[in-house]
């Protein structure tokens, strides 16, 4: 992953620790309206994707575990990990593209209504992603792989020879020389695997890509509800298809590229179709960048007006996040799948404790703040969720009393202490265990590991109740919480 060279060191505090008392007073514990769900107090916990699921993206108890462990701190909404809405193979990715995963999908909400006592409300991430492999060998890049063209041949002055004896010629030079033959997305594909873009248009299930969405993601909201979610998080966030469309490298000429209106035009009509699909009476919000951060895309401004968009459209609620993009990702190890969250987008979703002057904690509170104010200054009250490095009830209860963000979203902190929260609201937040940010939770997301925390997951290995990872050297979820 990249870093910043500055390192510095910083870490997480506890800062002021509210009494009970205190607590129940709180903004965080007050309830808020998603909708037409009512959540019983301000805290959120964002999808992250858990590798549980199983091969065929069926739900499985481990899964169940993950998602009753988080229930049982009682947030005032949990959102499950990306789930795809295509019925197509993904590896070990929770899917909804199909009525056959409505059974499992059951069972989780149950699970999760048993977990909170009924009060955490529970949404669903729904996720659509283009076609991306794995960075090839070169022999077999140059073997299997690569288009020969017209190009090649007249750079190689090899017009007449046959396809094989330019592959093997090419295979043979050098870095520098095949830098001057290959086009730029070939060397990326060489060099990273080769991944679509929503902007190749010259690719049939490219170009329909605006007639097809709209009910795909329609159809997966529909299966949430019947499953019994209280609603879906659209996901148009980081390196995936709908956060494409939205991007200001989006040069589409179709009328879905382009100027900022025609960006958002794919999802709003995707939100038109779920929304249409499921009715008043379930809640649709989405989760977007408040920044690209990389070069040549969105900024905040982008971001201010598609949440005025989104607003304007009738979304319930809105998520941020910040970067997590492929354009500046890390090259990958061969037979590894370029990871959006290598590059320095992919620090500003997920920075670590060694950072620059900005830390860890809150880089997007300031960007979503005004990404708020615009919603408001339009005159719309979609409440807004912010998250990114908050870990403490000070720095989450500022952030409410200014009026930056309605809700607060925490991730990391939330895997190192499903309990948090609830610690924090019976006055016990001195017993709240903090997240170190040292991203060991990153790094086996980015090996496709199922993900635990280090400061829990070696706890208590041979406990009665403790289900191991599938090496059996760690614990799969936090040790349960004994009260006092």
């Amino acid at each position: 992953m990249w870093k910043p060279p500055e390192r510095i060191k910083h870490f997480a505090k506890k800062g002021r620790v509210p009494d009970r008392e205190t607590a129940e007073n709180a903004r965080l514990f007050q309830p808020v309206a998603i909708g037409p769900v009512r959540l019983k107090q301000r805290t959120w916990v964002p999808a992250m994707v858990p590798w549980r699921a199983s091969e065929d993206g069926f739900v499985t108890p481990e899964i169940l575990g993950w998602y009753r462990r988080f229930a049982e701190g009682r947030p005032g909404a949990l959102v499950v990990e990306a789930t795809g809405i295509r019925d197509i193979p993904s590896g070990p990715l929770l899917r909804i593209g199909h009525d056959r995963f409505l059974p499992g999908l059951k069972d989780l909400v149950e699970t999760v209504r048993q977990g909170s006592d009924g009060e955490t409300k529970l949404f669903i991430q729904l996720i659509d992603f283009l076609n991306i492999r794995r960075r090839p060998k070169p022999e077999k890049f140059f073997a299997r792989y690569l288009e020969i063209t017209g190009r090649h041949r007249d750079i190689l002055g090899a017009k007449d020879w046959p396809e094989e004896k330019i592959r093997t010629r090419l295979a043979g030079l050098s870095g520098d020389e095949i830098e001057k033959i290959l086009t730029v997305r070939e060397l990326e594909s060489l060099r990273y695997g080769y991944r679509e873009r929503v902007t190749d248009t010259h690719l049939p299930h490219i170009r329909s890509l605006p007639g097809v969405l709209p009910g795909l993601f329609a159809g997966a909201a529909l299966r949430a509800k019947k499953a019994g979610f209280d609603g879906v998080e659209l996901h148009y966030a980081h390196a995936y298809t709908m956060a494409s469309f939205l991007s200001a490298l989006n040069d589409r000429e179709d009328g879905y590229g382009g100027p900022r209106e025609d960006r958002v035009r794919l999802p709003l009509e995707v939100h038109a179709a779920v929304r249409k699909a499921v009715g008043s009476d379930f809640a649709v919000g989405c989760r977007f960048l408040t920044e690209d951060c990389i070069e040549g895309g969105n900024r905040v401004a982008d971001a201010a007006y598609f949440a005025t968009e989104f607003a304007r459209a009738g979304m319930d609620f809105l998520s941020t996040s910040r970067g997590g993009k492929f354009e500046d990702a890390g090259q990958p190890a061969i037979g590894w799948a370029a990871y959006p969250y290598t590059g320095p987008s992919g620090y500003e979703c997920m920075p670590q404790y060694i950072s620059d002057a900005g830390g860890p904690f809150g880089r997007n509170i300031e960007p979503t703040a005004k990404v708020r104010e615009a919603v408001r200054s339009n005159g719309f009250a979609t409440p807004v969720v912010v998250t990114g490095g908050i870990h403490n009830f000070q720095q989450a209860e500022n952030i409410l009393q200014k009026g930056q963000a309605d809700i607060i979203g925490a991730a990391r902190q939330t895997l190192a202490d499903p309990d948090w929260f609830l610690k924090l609201r019976l006055g016990q937040g001195e017993a709240v265990r903090l997240c170190e940010y040292t991203n060991y939770c990153e790094g086996l997301d980015q090996k496709h590991k199922q993900v635990t925390c280090k400061l829990w997951d070696r706890e208590a290995l041979d406990g009665n109740n403790a289900a191991l990872t599938n090496d059996g050297k760690r614990r799969l979820t936090a040790p349960v919480w004994q009260r006092r």
